[in-house]
């Protein structure tokens, strides 16, 4: 005898959920999908980047003997040791740290607010924005720019006003639209740039020295009093952001449908955008442009991970590991000692060009 439709139905609707539901972890309020292969991918990133971590402090520079370096961090060794370790090598390798995240995380926020894959604040002007009012700072800021925050205040505060004005320029017919806003970011980062080379050519000599060396994203003039304000400001900021993530989640799918599931969506993003912004903007503060490690970060973490959207802690912790591993690149393995900005745009050209010939071949299928 066979079955009728309201029996298969029935069946169906008892078998499908147990076979495509994925299962739940729920703690009080909270509930999150267990997917055990993001995981798996996010705790190899993590240990990537605590061995990279380890080998920057302990290769950076001269090396110090293994046995000699643990001592060290512990609080034993002799007093030079302790001030290589801790006061020369760690603030270093901690600001590039902190940096990759931050500038991860910014990339993964911009791409899913606007939904475009190069999406990122080097090639929408909020870097440019920090670079121009650094470079300001150092030609002709006289006092300002000698004091210990001048240049990274000067940045900042130029990244921050350079998203505030591409935001508003996209703004139209109350709202804004991603494809409308990455143009006006990349026609502004042009102008941008262009503001950037007249200052160098117009200054002095030594200021262009100066400021040249900021330009190339450089982590040798780092130090704990850089870096403390910056890690504040990134738990501040993945605060908000992680206080976004559903917002975010729905933003991915396009306005429209962000509507219909309630998402307050001129709000959000702004708000999103805001943080992405700060973030860049900290993270070009703290040792200058670091080139392409927001573009590349959360399209090499949504591979690794297999995710259908940019995740957030695996875009910061590839972040992380591509600017520890190329500063470890350069100091130890190059043979010139070479800025960090130059090594990621290096790496950044070769992957851009990589995902404009693997976006041609999709278009062309």
């Amino acid at each position: 005898m066979t079955e009728s439709a309201a029996d298969i139905a029935s069946d169906a609707k008892v078998v499908l959920p147990q076979r495509l539901v994925r299962p739940a972890v729920r703690i009080g309020p909270i509930s999150a999908v267990r997917r055990p292969a993001v995981l798996t991918a996010v705790l190899t990133l993590a240990v990537v980047l605590v061995v990279l971590a380890v080998l920057d402090v302990w290769l950076g520079g001269d090396p110090i003997p293994l046995p000699q370096l643990l001592n060290a961090l512990t609080g034993g060794g002799t007093g030079a040791q302790r001030f290589i370790v801790w006061e020369l090598r760690m603030p270093r390798t901690a600001t590039a740290l902190i940096v990759g995240a931050a500038l991860g995380l910014a990339g993964a926020i911009t791409q899913s607010v606007l939904r475009n894959p190069l999406a990122a604040p080097d090639l929408l002007g909020i870097t440019a924005g920090a670079s121009l009012a650094a470079t300001a700072a150092t030609v002709v800021g006289g006092a300002f720019a000698a004091s210990v925050y001048g240049v990274p205040l000067a940045a900042l505060l130029g990244g921050l006003i350079t998203a505030a004005a591409i935001y508003l320029f996209a703004w139209r017919g109350g709202e804004v639209a991603g494809f409308r806003l990455v143009l006006i970011g990349i026609g502004v980062n042009a102008m941008l740039v262009a503001g950037v080379g007249w200052l160098l050519v117009s200054a002095q000599i030594q200021d262009v020295g100066k400021a040249q060396v900021w330009l190339n994203g450089s982590l040798d003039d780092t130090s704990w009093s850089r870096f403390w304000p910056t890690a504040a400001a990134f738990v501040i900021a993945l605060a908000i952001t992680l206080g976004a993530a559903r917002s975010l989640a729905a933003l991915r799918f396009g306005p429209d449908i962000a509507r219909s599931l309630g998402v307050r969506v001129q709000w959000n993003q702004g708000l999103l955008l805001t943080a992405a912004a700060a973030l860049a903007a900290l993270a070009t503060s703290a040792c200058g442009p670091i080139a392409f490690v927001a573009l590349a970060a959360p399209q090499i973490a949504r591979r690794i991970t297999g995710s259908a959207g940019e995740p957030l802690f695996g875009s910061a912790l590839t972040g992380a590991v591509l600017v520890t591993g190329s500063d470890l690149l350069a100091r130890a393995i190059l043979p010139e000692d070479l800025p960090v900005g130059v090594v990621t745009a290096g790496f950044g050209g070769c992957y851009l060009l990589y995902s404009l010939v693997r976006s041609n071949r999709k278009a062309s299928l």
